[in-house]
């Protein structure tokens, strides 16, 4: 029988621990997989790490494997004794036996194998949650591809759709589990659990930080000399806000209560943040106000200058 060595196919020595195993074949299988790797030579590689990965997880089939001894990658091996017996042969017919099918046809034939149930593997994904939906809470639909597990051990892909729900006052970075929704279980363990980190969706208004929310202000030259009263939009629908005569470009205006939900119960604010707007096109008649303004008016705004240009 031609002996493969499984701990070096995975990278390990034999001392090497069920968590080794796990991680090594982790890692190999997302070099070697077909669906990723470009190694024209991916695919049958990526069968001996399956292959050893299938033998070396089983305490029992490692027991297994383990008394065959360490022979180099390729050498012709007879089975020890027990294991001719148990096949019902002769060492003799063993030369053109694969080792992997010997594992099988030998632990099918009256050897029972105790398999510990293991629970399946959590994950997180980043969900994207409209701010809207933060605001008054609702359900959203998300899908995501999870890693499942054939009998063979193989890894595949495969979309699932789940609906969830976004309570008022969900906050970013939160995390939402959802129990059994993770990686499958093996030999009849519980399924993992997946959980949705979220994220606020980009908004075409509003900015988040935290609970408070921020907005541009367009205002006119004229609004913001001359005081004006305007409607502004909110997550809760628009509200009046009143522009005191004299406001500057850049200046905050605080709605309190106007942002978005906590979880305590409280609500943030939303803060306007005013950009003065200059016409880029402008009549006859504005151009001879504006001279007129400019003749009239004794307004310096440079005159934080004044001592760097002395």
């Amino acid at each position: 029988m031609k002996y493969k060595d499984y701990y070096e196919i995975l990278g390990l020595d034999r001392s090497a621990t069920l968590d080794d195993v796990k991680t090594a074949y982790r890692k190999l299988a997302h070099l070697y997989h077909p669906d990723i790797s470009k190694d024209p030579k991916g695919e049958e590689k990526f069968k001996e790490i399956a292959e050893a990965y299938a033998t070396l997880k089983n305490t029992e089939k490692r027991a297994d494997y383990d008394m065959i001894g360490s022979h180099k990658e390729g050498e012709n091996f007879t089975p020890p004794p027990a294991w001719q017996a148990q096949y019902n042969t002769n060492a003799s017919s063993f030369d053109d036996v694969d080792i992997s099918d010997f594992f099988s046809t030998f632990r099918s034939r009256g050897k029972t194998t105790a398999y510990s149930p293991a629970k399946g593997e959590d994950y997180s994904i980043p969900v994207s949650v409209p701010l809207e939906t933060i605001f008054q809470g609702g359900a959203i639909d998300v899908s995501v591809e999870l890693p499942e597990y054939d009998q063979h051990g193989l890894p595949h892909r495969r979309q699932h759709t789940f609906r969830i729900t976004i309570l008022k006052g969900a906050q970013e970075g939160q995390r939402l589990r959802l129990t059994g929704k993770g990686g499958a279980g093996r030999n009849g363990g519980q399924p993992g659990d997946l959980y949705a980190i979220l994220t606020i969706a980009s908004h075409h208004l509003f900015r988040v930080n935290g609970s408070d929310l921020y907005v541009d202000l367009p205002l006119s030259p004229w609004e913001a000399a001359l005081g004006a009263n305007i409607q502004i939009p909110t997550p809760g629908g628009n509200v009046e806000l009143k522009i005191t005569s004299g406001t500057s470009s850049g200046q905050r205006l605080r709605l309190s209560k106007r942002g978005l939900p906590k979880a305590d119960g409280q609500t943030g604010d939303l803060y306007a943040v005013v950009q003065i707007q200059i016409p880029k096109e402008i009549s006859k008649a504005e151009q001879d106000l504006y001279q007129q303004l400019s003749r009239t008016s004794h307004f310096q705004p440079r005159t934080s200058f004044d001592m760097e240009l002395k």
